[in-house]
C-alpha cells in the first residue's frame, strides 16, 4: 500500500476544489471524463504512487468537494482551476494525465500555461476535428441519466465506453448530469483548435483497441501532426472507458513513458 490519500482544498477566489493526493516524487495530476469524478482513478492513483510520484486528483466543480458560484463558461475555465492545483501544491511542473474529456483540459493547459506542464497523456482521446458523433453524444447522455432503467444505460453504457465482454456494470454510479452538461457546453464553446496540439509538450497517446470516440486512423493523423514529441500505445481490450477496463496497464505504461521522456 502507497501512502494514506490526503484530502486538500485549494480556493480560487469563490472557487473551491477538492484535491485527492498521495505519493511523493515529481506531480502527476489525473483528470477525469466527462460527468465524472476522480475516484474513476483510484486504482492508477495507487501505482502511480508507488511508482515514485506525487499523484494529485482534483475533483471537477459540482462533484465531491468542489464548488463555484458560476459553472465552466469554456474548457479555459477548468484549465485555469487545474493551474491553480498545480500552483498550491509548490512542487513544481506536473504530468497531465486526461482520460476523454479530461484530455482537452490536459491540451489546453499544456497550451496556456507551459511552465506548468511538463508532458502530457492522452487515455481515449477524441483528437478529431469535429464533435462527438450524434450517436455518441446520446449514448453518453443516456448512461448518465439514473430515470432511466438500468438495461437501457447499460446498452448505452456497453456501446459508448466499454469493450465486448467487459463489464458496464459498476459504471452505472457516480456520474453528475448538471457536471456533464456544463463541461459539455465549455468543450462546444472552445475551438478544438485552441488545444489541439498540447503547446510543445511531449505527448502520450494511449489509443483503446475499441473505441467509438478515439479512432486509430486520428492517431495516425494526431503523429503525422506533432512528430517525435508524440508517442503511441495500444491499450488492450479496452474502449472509452479505458482506466476502468485496464487500470494496471495504463498507469505502468505512464510511469515508463514519464521516466523515459519528461522526469
Amino acid at each position: 500500500m502507497t501512502d494514506t490519500i490526503e484530502r486538500k482544498t485549494v480556493s480560487r477566489g469563490d472557487i473551491h476544489l477538492e484535491v485527492l493526493a498521495q505519493g511523493h516524487g515529481p506531480t502527476m495530476v489525473l483528470l477525469p471524463s466527462l460527468g465524472r469524478g476522480a475516484d474513476d482513478f483510484a486504482p492508477m492513483a495507487e501505482v502511480l504512487a508507488a511508482e515514485g510520484y506525487r499523484v494529485l486528483r482534483p475533483q471537477p466543480r459540482g462533484i465531491a468537494g468542489s464548488s463555484g458560484n458560476a459553472p465552466y463558461a469554456t474548457l479555459h475555465d477548468c484549465s485555469n482551476d487545474i493551474a491553480a492545483v498545480i500552483e498550491a501544491e509548490g512542487n513544481g511542473p506536473a504530468v497531465l494525465i486526461g482520460h476523454a474529456f479530461g484530455n482537452r483540459v490536459s491540451r489546453l493547459l499544456a497550451t496556456i500555461r507551459p511552465d506548468l506542464v511538463t508532458g502530457v497523456v492522452l487515455v481515449a482521446a477524441n483528437v478529431g476535428h469535429a464533435p462527438s458523433p450524434p450517436k455518441v453524444r446520446e449514448a453518453i447522455r443516456n448512461s448518465a441519466n439514473p430515470a432511466l432503467p438500468d438495461d437501457v444505460r447499460l446498452d448505452a453504457l456497453s456501446f459508448a465506453f466499454f469493450a465486448p465482454g467487459n463489464d458496464a456494470a459498476p459504471w452505472l454510479k457516480n456520474w453528475h448530469p448538471e457536471v456533464l452538461a456544463n463541461q459539455r457546453v465549455a468543450g462546444d464553446q472552445t475551438p478544438r483548435t485552441e488545444d489541439y496540439a498540447a503547446g510543445q509538450a511531449p505527448v502520450l497517446y494511449m489509443q483503446p483497441s475499441h473505441d467509438p470516440l478515439a479512432h486509430a486512423e486520428d492517431a495516425v493523423e494526431y503523429k503525422a501532426a506533432l512528430g517525435d514529441r508524440l508517442t503511441v500505445v495500444k491499450i488492450p481490450q479496452s474502449s472509452h472507458a479505458a482506466i476502468a477496463e485496464q487500470p494496471d496497464f495504463i498507469a505502468r505504461e505512464i510511469a515508463a513513458w514519464a521516466k523515459r521522456v519528461v522526469v
